[in-house]
């Protein structure tokens, strides 16, 4: 299946096998990974979570050479657009009710080793969904079924619900856009209450334009966070359905995407 998903490289999507949650597979120069759940969420929309969700499982395939998978949980499917792979019909929610297999909505974008699971409108419903069925690990097990990757990363839907309850019992690792601003950071707070410890966290400062005071003196009041500027390059890449790395290799922007992700491939390392 071909699609205009980051334009300019090859597509590529191997067989879905069924794999339990954390066993090993085949990394890069023959050593091995354990599939690992990394999670992008904020507590407000608005903060950059998708572009960074998108940009960094870029950078997993297309820099760590890692078997990657993006899926999509929020509603808005701005991820799906992303890609290029927008949902034809609203299935979505169907892999969580046992009404279609979540590998089947699983296909391949533009990028070798990264495949899509898109979402769509019936996500807006997945909230009430999942308290019904009172299934408290029900993602982590749709995870476990996923397939032969190395890296699931989820672009999960914004606000303290039911879905980012699952999130947290599913994450290995939960990337947190935070916006320099009071507001923000407050909300970031609250995020990190809310989790309680449970799950590992990595902030990152999104939006950064150092031109504003405000967003300085927030940057330097955090040196050991990893900051993404405000860059027009970031804009213009997502509307072309590409990643900043790819688009603008040499921009600040795709080098601050690509040490994020070192940085979560330390993180799960240790």
């Amino acid at each position: 299946m071909d699609s205009p998903a980051f334009a300019g490289m090859t597509g590529c999507s191997g067989p879905a096998f069924f794999v339990p949650d954390r066993l090993p597979c085949a990394a890069p120069h023959g050593t091995f990974a354990f599939m690992a759940t990394i999670a992008v969420y904020s507590l407000k929309g608005g903060v950059g979570k998708t572009t960074l969700a998108a940009n960094l499982a870029w950078c997993a395939a297309a820099k760590s050479a890692r078997r990657t998978l993006l899926w999509d949980l929020d509603p808005q499917a701005a991820a799906s657009w992303m890609l290029g792979r927008e949902g034809k019909w609203e299935g979505a929610r169907g892999a969580f009710s046992r009404d279609v297999e979540a590998r089947e909505l699983i296909g391949p974008t533009g990028i070798e080793r990264l495949d899509l699971l898109p979402a769509d409108a019936s996500l807006r419903e997945l909230d009430h969904l999942l308290r019904e069925m009172d299934k408290k690990k029900r993602l982590s097990k749709l995870i476990a079924g996923l397939g032969d990757y190395d890296r699931v990363i989820l672009d999960c839907p914004p606000g303290l619900t039911e879905t980012a309850k699952q999130v947290a019992r599913a994450a290995d690792l939960i990337v947190i856009p935070v916006v320099p601003s009071p507001l923000a950071q407050r909300a970031y707070e609250e995020t990190e209450r809310h989790l309680g410890g449970r799950t590992p966290t990595l902030p990152v400062h999104a939006m950064v334009d150092r031109r504003r005071r405000m967003h300085r003196e927030a940057v330097e009041a955090r040196p050991d966070w990893p900051a993404i500027p405000m860059a027009s390059v970031v804009e213009a890449s997502a509307a072309m359905h590409r990643a900043a790395g790819d688009a603008a290799p040499r921009s600040p922007a795709a080098a601050a995407f690509l040490d994020i992700w070192q940085r979560i491939e330390r993180r799960l390392a240790s």
